[in-house]
């Protein structure tokens, strides 16, 4: 198993060890909460274990990670989002592995087609790339027909609010608060719920856009209202 300082770079030789850890038992967890794709199956391994192997290879090349997306195996591949995600948010990380990670994230995005995969890696590969850059890119991504893309947008703001910075959280929400599709819904409720923790004015003024908003959206970002502020809000949708 080919390995520098410690750390595993063979994209075959994390997939072989992926595969030692299958479990039937496991495989079957995973279909409550994904739809059944034969096209992109489960093996059943636990994500602690792709988190714990991900670790381990923190400083695998673009081009043995672009290898990992390219499997059609979930867990596969959402070990080499984990592998994105941490090494983007290691503060040691160099700027040139940041841009080639941030690069490989959105030209590989067709394989980044999962809530889980987006959120393995969103915040870190692409939020933390922009924050000293200009962040026109989520704009795009936004108005993307592809909804992993739209949710890769809001997910990747919770890099902002950490900083405690509203803006393009706040601009993304109105560009997506009417968004059909469900798994955009929910991380577009995640993100005002975390802004709102913020700033609870801004997101009361926030409200206008409730009888566009799918009430799974309105719901997760209210959650920190009390019962009657959140009451009030739900009867204008």
């Amino acid at each position: 198993m080919p390995t520098t300082g410690g750390t595993m770079t063979d994209a075959a030789a994390l997939i072989a060890a992926l595969e030692a850890l299958a479990d039937e038992t496991e495989r079957e967890k995973y279909t409550r909460y994904f739809p059944i794709d034969p096209d992109a199956p489960f093996i059943g391994v636990r994500m602690g274990a792709v988190f714990g192997l991900a670790k381990t290879a923190l400083d695998l090349p673009a081009d043995e990670l672009e290898t990992l997306l390219e499997q059609p195996t979930h867990e596969v591949r959402a070990l080499a989002c984990s592998i994105m995600g941490k090494s983007a948010a290691e503060p040691r990380t160099p700027g040139a592995r940041r841009t080639e990670l941030y690069e490989l994230y959105l030209r590989r995005h067709d394989r980044i087609d999962q809530w889980d995969l987006v959120d393995l890696a969103a915040r870190d590969v692409i939020g933390r790339y922009l924050l000293e850059r200009d962040r026109a890119p989520l704009a795009g991504l936004a108005a993307s027909t592809f909804w992993p893309e739209r949710r890769t947008a809001l997910v990747a703001t919770f890099a902002f609010l950490r900083r405690g910075e509203l803006d393009d959280a706040y601009e993304l929400a109105e560009l997506l608060a009417g968004d059909p599709e469900p798994f955009v819904q929910k991380a577009l409720g995640w993100v005002l719920r975390a802004a709102g923790d913020l700033d609870r004015d801004r997101l009361t003024a926030f409200e206008r856009h409730a009888g566009a908003m799918p009430r799974v959206a309105l719901r997760a970002a209210i959650e920190h209202f009390d019962k009657s502020e959140r009451a009030r809000i739900l009867a204008i949708r």
